[in-house]
């Protein structure tokens, strides 16, 4: 499959349904507000995608270049050989000890700690490295798809922007969604690496994954504890301290580990950082694409009749439709992770910080990843244009971090 068929075909079908969806409403309603609201929301997208861009060169360029100190100090190398046996049942066709092992773990634990201004560029140049490995430089190797699938799944151990933004809304108990959170995160990176064994024919019935998905398993459940014990002050200053502090581990433990090789620290950050103003230029027009799309779709109001038209449906079949309203926010996610995040908030405003319907919106926020974000990010970095079953993996992996995450609210606030 063609990323350029993919995103193709998405990105065309936002154009069509939005138009005739306008055209619709000025003839028959006099909507004389939607097309200069269309035409306003691609301007204001495109603007968006260049801020974007231009704000991630320094981030970039920060991380790619104690990136390239790590590389050079041997930290990286130490990390690959450490999660060599697990990285060697999951990502087979990586050679054992590979620097680029490295490169996943410290994307994954950024992601995790929810540093997504640190996931991003590190996730870049892991990407890259895959690309090194790749024999068909314009497809997605099995590697690349694992890791595209470990990324869009959003397993999130701390998700701060979360709590945050429910202490601004008014949340009686911001930290109320952090256990569920937890909860649908880990089912849909669960999700995520069982699909893509499936299509890759990866073997997970074997000591090492087992080991390690039980681990996984019990450190999620020993984090649950630990902040269980806390009030949410209390847990709110220290996820927030502890995400921090261990960033900050990760970049002096680099420059020492540059220091003990006797590399030339400073020109390595140099050169790994020139490489972030280059990656950043590559993803503008990926990003200008992507979200002028989505703005188009969402100005001209087909994004609120698909909602009503999953209630009606939902309805018919008798089916409780409380969750219905939230619904915004999940499927926004897949494809823009601002538009998902002020879906929430809009969500939270409209029927309450406390609200069940507030309450889903952030789970389903937490839950999940930008998936055909990441997809054109990640992929459009390094010229890749067949995806193969990476669209598919990923948007699986997704639909059951939705359904986990309607499971779990009805469990805990329903």
């Amino acid at each position: 499959m063609h990323a350029v068929m993919v995103l193709n075909w998405i990105w065309i079908g936002f154009f069509i349904i939005a138009f005739v969806i306008a055209l619709i409403k000025l003839v028959f309603w006099g909507d004389f507000d939607v097309f200069p609201a269309m035409m306003d929301s691609t301007f204001s997208s495109s603007k968006t995608a260049f801020e974007i861009s231009l704000g991630l060169t320094g981030v970039l360029s920060l991380w790619l270049g104690i990136m390239k100190i790590g590389e050079k100090g041997g930290v990286v190398n130490v990390l690959a050989k450490l999660l060599s046996p697990v990285f060697t049942k999951l990502f087979p066709d990586i050679p054992k000890g590979h620097p680029v092992t490295g490169s996943i773990f410290m994307n994954i634990a950024a992601n995790m700690l929810g540093l997504d201004n640190a996931a991003t560029p590190l996730g870049l140049k892991a990407m890259e490295q895959l690309q090194d490995l790749n024999q068909k430089k314009d497809t997605a190797s099995n590697p690349m798809i694992m890791f595209l699938v470990l990324n869009t799944s959003g397993l999130t151990l701390i998700p701060i922007s979360i709590l945050v933004y429910r202490a601004q809304m008014g949340a009686a108990q911001p930290t109320d969604i952090f256990i569920p959170i937890l909860l649908a995160t880990f089912f849909s990176t669960l999700a995520g690496i069982i699909i893509t064994s499936f299509f890759q024919k990866i073997n997970l019935l074997n000591r090492t994954m087992l080991l390690t998905l039980g681990g996984a398993a019990l450190v999620v459940a020993s984090v649950i504890w630990g902040f269980g014990q806390m009030d949410s002050m209390l847990m709110n200053k220290v996820s927030t301290s502890a995400a921090n502090i261990m960033l900050m581990l990760i970049i002096i433990a680099f420059i020492l580990a540059g220091v003990r090789k006797k590399i030339n620290v400073y020109d390595a950050f140099i050169e790994g950082a020139k490489e972030g103003f280059t990656t950043a230029v590559r993803i503008i027009p990926y990003l200008v694409a992507i979200l002028v799309g989505i703005g188009v779709f969402r100005a001209s109001g087909a994004m609120d009749m698909l909602i009503d038209g999953v209630k009606y449906g939902v309805e018919a079949c008798g089916g409780n439709t409380d969750f219905v309203g939230a619904l915004p926010t999940a499927l926004m996610k897949p494809l823009s992770g601002s538009g998902a995040r002020g879906m929430m908030v809009d969500a939270m405003t409209t029927y309450g910080a406390d609200s069940f319907v507030g309450r889903l919106s952030c789970i389903f926020q937490g839950s999940t990843d930008t998936t055909f974000y990441i997809l054109a990010v990640y992929f459009g970095s390094v010229g890749i244009v067949k995806t193969r079953h990476a669209v598919a993996c990923g948007l699986l992996a997704d639909l059951a971090g939705i359904i986990a995450a309607i499971a779990i609210a009805y469990m805990f606030f329903g």
